[in-house]
Formats: structure tokens, C-alpha cells, sequence
């Protein structure tokens, strides 16, 4: 019954994140409601798919590579009403929060200090059985959900800012060319990200102008030893990368992966040949953030979601 979560708020969210939240946990015992039972699965690790090579003149197999899977998770559940009204309007509100046409469900847990979610497809479980698994003011179903991005995320994605220099010149105007002086801006790092969660995430980066040019260059950690650059080089007419009073935004998650400035512009093209889209790992790690501004101050800003196995 519900205390045996005792903690853990638990609710449902159906229409892809838009419908009325429906709490399963927290309820009295006397009262209408859904409430979840013990045994639920697929909570926790993600299954994992694994890849390998088998050799013809040795044992075993040779391990190539792992990959995340979707996630199947199995909720039970216990509508209780007070009278045949009572259950059937939790019925009904129920299943238009389940219609996978209607879009995923968010599974929130909040736990302590902090809430995660999951976003899912219904599956499959309410199919009822009269006599067996509902009576006339109750019903209990084994609700079954597919999460096809097995992680669970925060509410609100972790947000970082810098600001670069005052605009003065790369190379200064009034002092002699050596010893060589870098005016203050022009570069930057090593910063420290911080991604909290379990896995990798990938980042959103905006550049607010004005900006000459940028070099975004990934952390060196024992995973990924070779250094990865996102990085544009000035216009050849000299003019500003990012003008004043725009933005520039480089969105490098997997399906996304777009570069566009505040006015839609498609900034492809201006990158440096090859750019490479590097995530943030767990934990702390230090990037180098080079940026050479225009006439002005500038600014970049991080933005990610991190990526938990569990909701715990």
C-alpha cells in the first residue's frame, strides 16, 4: 500500500507533460484515489546491450562496445472509490492520461531534495478483468510503459555562465609587439563543468556577441584522451563572428545538433571544418573556453540536463 513508499512522492502525468498530475502516493486509505502497490520494476539500471567479436582460435568473445537500451517499466496500481461514480471517473481520467496518441507520460519521483522524471509510452495493463482484478468501487491494473530515452532527468537543466573582457584589441595598439601581450578575453580556461548526474550530457552552448571568433575545446579525461573543438575563425572581412546583441546557439544533443544564431541563420557554414560535438561527463571536468570579442563584452553560457540510471 502507499506507506510503503513512505517518502517517495509518486505521480503520473499524461499528454506529454501538459495533463493534470495525478498523484499515486499520499493518500488516506479512506479516500478516492490511485495508489501504487509494491513491486514495480524497470526503476532502476537501464538494460544494457553489448557487442562483441568472437575470435576462431580463442575462447570467449571479445568485448567491442555497450549501448543503452528502452526502458520497460511495470507499475502496479490500486483505483479505489468510494462508490461505482467515484472508480469510474478515476478510470476515465486514468486512461486519457495513458493514450500514447495523446503523447508520453511523465513518471516523476521526488525523493529528499530532489525530483526526477521519466518520460514513457503506455503499453499496456489496463486492459481490465471483471472479478478477478476490478469489483464495483475498485479496479487494480499492472500498468506497463516503454521509455524509448531510458534516463531520468531533473526538472530544470543545470546552467553555467562567462563573461569575456571589455573588447580591447587581440594584440595591443600602444605597447611594443614583445613580450607578447594577450589582451584580457581573448582567451579563456581552463573552466570547470560539473555535470550531477550519471551518464554523459550533451550540452547547449550560447555566445552573445559581439564575438570574432571561438574555440570550445573538450576536457582530457581516461576516457576520452584526445581533445575534441567546436571552433568558428574570424570573418575574412574582419567583421564580428556574432554581432552585437545576438546570440549564437550550438545545440550538440544527439537528434538536434544544430548551430543557429537569434535570428535562425544557419551558421554551418562558418564553422571550422569538421566541427566536433563533445559531451560533458560526470562529475567535474575542465574545458578550455578561447573566445576573442569584438567591441564589447561577451558572454557563454552552458546549459545541460543530466542523465540519472535511476530516480533515486
Amino acid at each position: 500500500m502507499p506507506e510503503q513508499w513512505q517518502r517517495t512522492s509518486v505521480t503520473l502525468i499524461g499528454q506529454a507533460g501538459r495533463g493534470e498530475e495525478i498523484p499515486l502516493t499520499g493518500h488516506s486509505a479512506a479516500w478516492p484515489g490511485i495508489f501504487i502497490l509494491p513491486g514495480a520494476t524497470g526503476l532502476d539500471m537501464p538494460p544494457v546491450a553489448l557487442f562483441a567479436d568472437e575470435s576462431p582460435s580463442l575462447d570467449g568473445s571479445i568485448f567491442r562496445s555497450a549501448r543503452t537500451q528502452a526502458r520497460k517499466v511495470m507499475l502496479p496500481v490500486f483505483l479505489y472509490g468510494v462508490d461505482r461514480r467515484t472508480v469510474n471517473e478515476l478510470k476515465r481520467a486514468l486512461f486519457q492520461a495513458l493514450n500514447p496518441a495523446h503523447g508520453h507520460c511523465l513518471l516523476r519521483f521526488t525523493e529528499g531534495d530532489h525530483t526526477r522524471q521519466l518520460s514513457a509510452y503506455y503499453e499496456g495493463g489496463a486492459e481490465g478483468a471483471e472479478g478477478e482484478t476490478a469489483g464495483f468501487t475498485w479496479a487494480r491494473y499492472g500498468l506497463t510503459f516503454q521509455a524509448m530515452d531510458p534516463y531520468f532527468y531533473p526538472l530544470a537543466p543545470e546552467r553555467r555562465r562567462w563573461d569575456f573582457g571589455a573588447g580591447d584589441p587581440f594584440l595591443s595598439t600602444t605597447r611594443p609587439f614583445m613580450p607578447l601581450r594577450v589582451a584580457e578575453g581573448a582567451l579563456g580556461g581552463p573552466y570547470t563543468l560539473s555535470n550531477l548526474g550519471d551518464e554523459d550530457a550533451w550540452p547547449i552552448w550560447r555566445l552573445y556577441g559581439p564575438i570574432k571568433s571561438f574555440a570550445l575545446t573538450s576536457p582530457v579525461t581516461p576516457r576520452r584522451p584526445r581533445k575534441a573543438v567546436l571552433r568558428a575563425s574570424p570573418p575574412p572581412d574582419g567583421s564580428d563572428l556574432v554581432p552585437a546583441g545576438k546570440s549564437l546557439t550550438i545545440d550538440t544533443r544527439p537528434g538536434k545538433k544544430t548551430i543557429k544564431d537569434s535570428a535562425g541563420v544557419n551558421y554551418w557554414s562558418r564553422m571550422d571544418v569538421a566541427p566536433a560535438f563533445w559531451p560533458v561527463e560526470p562529475g567535474e571536468t575542465e574545458a578550455d573556453l578561447a573566445i576573442v570579442t569584438g567591441g564589447g563584452k561577451a558572454a557563454v553560457t552552458l546549459e545541460l540536463m543530466p542523465r540519472y540510471a535511476s530516480y533515486v
